[in-house]
C-alpha cells in the first residue's frame, strides 16, 4: 500500500480534544499501550498513535475508494448522529446515525425487505398517491414511512452489504461490531479509553464523547474517500 501524507496535526488534535479518554475507573487494561498518562483522575490519549492509526485508516480507505468499494458510517449517540450523517453525505457513503436495527447486516433479506417497502411508500407519497388513500390508511402508511425514515433513511440506497464500516464509538455501537465481524465485514473504530482495541481491524484511539474530536476524525476518513473516489473517477 503506498503512504500517503494526510495532515494529521497533533496540535490540532489537542485543540479538539482528541487526547481526552474517560475516569480511570472506567478504562479497559487493553488500551494500556495507547495511554500516555493520567491527569485529575482521566487518562490521556496517546496522540503520536493515534496520528499513526488514523493515517493507516486514511490509507485504508482511500486505497477501497479507488476501487470503488462502498462503506457504511455508524454513530447513533446524540452528539455524533449530526457528524456522521454529515460526513456520509459529503463522502457519498451509506450511514446509520439514529438507531442499530439488529441484524441489519447479518439478516440482510430482511432489511433488503424493509428497503423495497421504504423506496416504495416514497415513490407512493412523490406521486401524491398516499394523499388520495382514505385518511385512516393513508396515516397508516404515512407513520410507517417516518419510521423508515428514520432508522433507514442513511441506507436507502444501499444495495448489498458494505465493503468496510467506520464506527464510531465501539462501546455504543457493539452490536454493528459483532456483526461486521461475523460476516467478515472490515472496521474502522475510534476507541476511547474503555474500549477493546482489538476488535476492530483498525482502532483510533480518540476521544468518543467530545463533538469536536468526533468530526476531526470523520474529516480526515472522508478526505481520504473523497481522494479515493476522485482517483476512481480518473483512473475506473
Amino acid at each position: 500500500m503506498i503512504r500517503r501524507y494526510w495532515n494529521i496535526n497533533l496540535e490540532q488534535m489537542m485543540g479538539a480534544g482528541v487526547h481526552f479518554g474517560h475516569g480511570t475507573r472506567k478504562w479497559n487494561p487493553k488500551m494500556g499501550p495507547y495511554i500516555s498518562a493520567k491527569r485529575k483522575g482521566i487518562h490521556i490519549t496517546n496522540l503520536t498513535r493515534t496520528a499513526r492509526f488514523l493515517s493507516e485508516a486514511c490509507d485504508l480507505v482511500f486505497e477501497a475508494a479507488s476501487r470503488g468499494k462502498q462503506f457504511l458510517i455508524v454513530g447513533t449517540k446524540n452528539k455524533a448522529a449530526d457528524s456522521v450523517a454529515w460526513a456520509a453525505i459529503r463522502a457519498r457513503c451509506h450511514y446509520v446515525n439514529k438507531k442499530w436495527l439488529g441484524g441489519m447486516l447479518t439478516n440482510w433479506s430482511t432489511t433488503e425487505t424493509r428497503l423495497h417497502t421504504f423506496r416504495d411508500l416514497r415513490m407512493e407519497q412523490k406521486t401524491g398517491r398516499l394523499s388520495r388513500l382514505p385518511k385512516r390508511d393513508a396515516a397508516v402508511f404515512k407513520r410507517q414511512l417516518s419510521r423508515l425514515q428514520t432508522y433507514l433513511g442513511g441506507i436507502k440506497y444501499m444495495t448489498g452489504l458494505p465493503d468496510i464500516v467506520i464506527i464510531v464509538d465501539q462501546h455504543e455501537e457493539y452490536t454493528a461490531l459483532r456483526e461486521c465481524i461475523a460476516l467478515g465485514i472490515p472496521t474502522i473504530c475510534l476507541i476511547d479509553t474503555n474500549c477493546d482495541p482489538n476488535l476492530a481491524d483498525i482502532s483510533i484511539p480518540a476521544n468518543d464523547d467530545a463533538i469536536s474530536s468526533i468530526r476531526l476524525i470523520l474529516n480526515k476518513l472522508v478526505f481520504a474517500i473523497c481522494e479515493g473516489h476522485f482517483s476512481y473517477i480518473r483512473n475506473p
